[in-house]
């Protein structure tokens, strides 16, 4: 579970997203930041169990800073008013599809994961392999539970399609997309129970098939 106090913290940030207030705010920044990375190591250590690509992760290998990067943004507020971490094989910076937790107050919370915007050479092998395995793709995300979690697979999608393939193709809604993600909401009340992690473990367990076929396409 999350402490009350982070959820207020991440408020009050989106409210005076500017430096002199958070260095006003450190103290409570630094409490919201270990209440944050003690949930992602209790998530390490419960997904590790069941999916060897987590085991050796590291919270730092996982959470994402809460400083943004301004050079290329219209949004020049310095900070984040939120905290995320991802858990896929080789870190948050690895190519391979994995699981995303996504704190945000304000109804802004969710489970998730997938793959965003794989680069070329990784999205042509995944469109082959749904291509190829269409009906083990279908049988993933057409379970009954994953589609009560999840609803569908989400994600921007080509306009025509890809070279080498046909309108026609049975999987083409899926060999269109440009990222594939999924993801279940989380409220704030949610996130402040002693059940967050058990509920968080149990979202990435309906997830898990799908994780493991997206990343098969690259281990192949």
């Amino acid at each position: 579970m999350l402490q009350r106090s982070t959820l207020k913290f991440l408020k009050d940030l989106r409210l005076n997203n500017n430096k002199a207030w958070f260095d006003d705010n450190k103290a409570n920044y630094q409490q919201a930041k270990e209440d944050f990375e003690s949930l992602v190591q209790q998530i390490i250590d419960g997904l590790a169990r069941v999916d060897p690509g987590i085991e050796g992760l590291q919270v730092k290998d996982c959470v994402f800073r809460i400083y943004k990067d301004v050079r290329f943004s219209k949004d020049k507020t310095p900070y984040k008013a939120n905290m995320g971490a991802s858990f896929a094989k080789g870190g948050k910076k690895s190519p391979y599809a994995g699981y995303y937790f996504h704190l945000e107050p304000g109804g802004n919370s969710f489970v998730g994961g997938g793959l965003w915007m794989p680069e070329g050479p990784i999205i042509k092998k995944i469109r082959q392999e749904i291509d190829y395995n269409f009906a083990d793709f279908q049988r993933i995300v057409g379970q009954k539970e994953f589609i009560r979690v999840f609803g569908k697979v989400n994600g921007d999608s080509l306009k025509t399609a890809p070279q080498g393939y046909h309108e026609d193709n049975p999987a083409i809604a899926y060999i269109k997309l440009k990222s594939f993600i999924v993801s279940n909401h989380v409220t704030d009340e949610a996130a402040t129970q002693p059940t967050l992690v058990r509920e968080v473990l149990r979202t990435f367990a309906v997830m898990q098939p799908f994780i493991q076929f997206l990343n098969s396409a690259q281990d192949e």
